[in-house]
């Protein structure tokens, strides 16, 4: 995708309204497939996407230029979708034990599916397994960093991101053999 064209991003740190409605134009269709992966729903999504790019008017000027402007929108927006979690779950806890052995998904299931049917595989997630998958296997942050992120041990981040996985994986098994049963 093509990087935010700066006087786009100097408009916005004037509060030019028009330039704000171009950045949200220019980024919100990828940022909103971002927010469907963390959200259980299109709802809680486009919350998580309004209120991030809320932020991101509010918060223009601490952007330094540094790195490009999407990938600090997408920042906003991950830091948003975790408060919302926490908010939603104060009172859920994260499941303790230990981490199974991890399965991977066979290429050819996946290559079966839709874009929309793996974000809904995803959204059917438990709410504390879809964070930690979305952090580790979509956002690629370690173990450590997800710990840091969400007040949990390592421990406890491996293994239920080993349970979703697993979900996962029996899900993707259930839907790849309904579709060859369909064909049949």
């Amino acid at each position: 995708m093509a990087e935010v064209p700066e006087d786009i991003i100097r408009g916005c740190r004037r509060g030019n309204e028009r330039c704000q409605e171009r950045l949200y134009h220019f980024l919100a269709p990828r940022m909103y497939g971002l927010c469907l992966q963390y959200a259980e729903n299109e709802d809680d999504a486009k919350d998580i996407l309004q209120e991030g790019f809320i932020k991101v008017f509010t918060k223009i000027d601490q952007y330094s230029g540094k790195g490009s402007m999407a990938g600090w929108v997408r920042r906003i927006m991950i830091n948003t979708a975790l408060e919302k979690y926490r908010s939603q779950v104060r009172h859920v806890s994260f499941e303790q034990g230990t981490s199974a052995k991890e399965e991977f998904f066979e290429e050819d299931i996946l290559d079966s599916l839709s874009a929309e049917e793996i974000i809904k595989l995803i959204q059917d997630l438990s709410p504390q397994y879809r964070l930690i998958f979305n952090l580790y296997a979509i956002e690629g942050y370690s173990h450590k960093e997800i710990s840091e992120m969400t007040g949990i041990s390592e421990g406890t981040s491996k293994s239920n991101l080993s349970r979703a996985r697993a979900i996962l994986q029996k899900k993707l098994e259930e839907m790849h053999s309904n579709k060859l049963k369909i064909k049949k």
